[in-house]
């Protein structure tokens, strides 16, 4: 998004009454920290402001400033379609694909509001009026962070704000040990840090509080493992049986597969989570190094993301699924043998 076209986004700003800001659906901590840094910021401007999630994301996230004023379409339909059709200007952040906001989408594609995009995944589409894709960037949050320094705005970011962003550029970036993370995210961090982010308070919010549910599903998870060394994969399975027998809640498996991608010799992880009442196998794809999840998951599980970190689907059973995956995986021997 070149200057000019903040000038223009300044311009419509400066005339809209009533904003709308839409995650993903399923939303993680990138989502949900750009939205709602976002909120406080166009609220702090005088803005009547609305995050709509399409559907409830994690109780980890719960504690992040404004998330008591999310709204979940899923469970409040009619009030959330009343409220897009008299938006003005529409953000969505996280996602470039109207397909990615689940049931939302109707609504969203029938709205006369402009829509500003801030997304830094791969291939966007065309829906937004403007568009802010970066796909070099860490996480939508550092986007965001750019996004409000181009609109010279800097001088305005509370710690509230501060402590969404670093959230999710936290989060996004597996706590800065991605690739994606640069030496400019490093500098954003430090700057929300002297804007008010409490780096060790939000560390302990996201990852220090687990309950016994949790790390049990955690142990069932690391018996499923599987390893196949000569391609230098692994992976991991989660029936809805095994996710019922520990209660599952709705962000329990964050981070699972990367204990997978934790082993020695180990450059490609994945977590399959069965989910009988979508009918749908959930994958989850990570990577060192050059193996392209993104190409992975958008060719073979009708997903996609970025080129270490991905997700996609399958209808078949969660064994059907495992099965295909292991047949495709030698179509990739040369570069997971690299």
């Amino acid at each position: 998004m070149i200057d000019t076209r903040i000038l223009e986004i300044t311009a419509e700003l400066d005339t809209a009454e009533n904003i709308v800001i839409v995650p993903h659906k399923g939303p993680d901590g990138d989502a949900m920290g750009s939205s709602l840094a976002l909120y406080h910021f166009l609220k702090n401007k005088g803005h009547k402001v609305d995050v709509i999630a399409p559907n409830d994301y994690p109780d980890f996230l719960k504690w992040l400033p404004g998330s008591e004023d999310v709204i979940v379409y899923e469970s409040n339909k009619d009030k959330c379609d009343e409220i897009i059709g008299k938006a003005e200007i529409v953000f969505t952040l996280d996602f470039n694909h109207l397909s990615r906001c689940g049931l939302m989408q109707d609504s969203l594609v029938a709205s006369e509001a402009v829509f500003v995009m801030i997304d830094h995944h791969q291939e966007p589409s065309d829906y937004a009026d403007y568009t802010y894709s970066d796909a070099k960037m860490s996480s939508t949050c550092e986007m965001v962070y750019c996004f409000i320094d181009k609109l010279r705005a800097k001088k305005d970011i509370t710690p509230q704000i501060a402590t969404c962003l670093y959230t999710g550029i936290m989060t996004d970036t597996g706590s800065f040990r991605f690739s994606s993370t640069s030496s400019d995210t490093h500098r954003v961090i430090a700057e929300l840090i002297d804007k008010g982010a409490k780096n060790d308070q939000i560390h302990n919010n996201i990852f220090d509080t687990n309950s016994e549910d949790k790390l049990q599903l955690l142990g069932t998870a690391l018996k499923n493992l599987k390893m196949n060394r000569d391609l230098r994969t692994a992976y991991i399975s989660l029936s809805q049986e095994e996710l019922d027998r520990h209660n599952f809640k709705k962000g329990d498996t964050e981070g699972f597969v990367n204990y997978g991608l934790s082993l020695e010799g180990i450059i490609f992880a994945v977590i399959f989570i069965e989910k009988k009442n979508e009918n749908i196998v959930k994958i989850s794809f990570r990577s060192k190094g050059d193996f392209d999840c993104n190409t992975f998951a958008r060719a073979h599980f009708d997903g996609g993301g970025h080129i270490n970190a991905a997700g996609g689907r399958s209808e078949l059973s969660l064994n059907d699924t495992i099965v295909r995956f292991n047949k495709i995986l030698p179509q990739y021997s040369e570069e997971l043998k690299k």
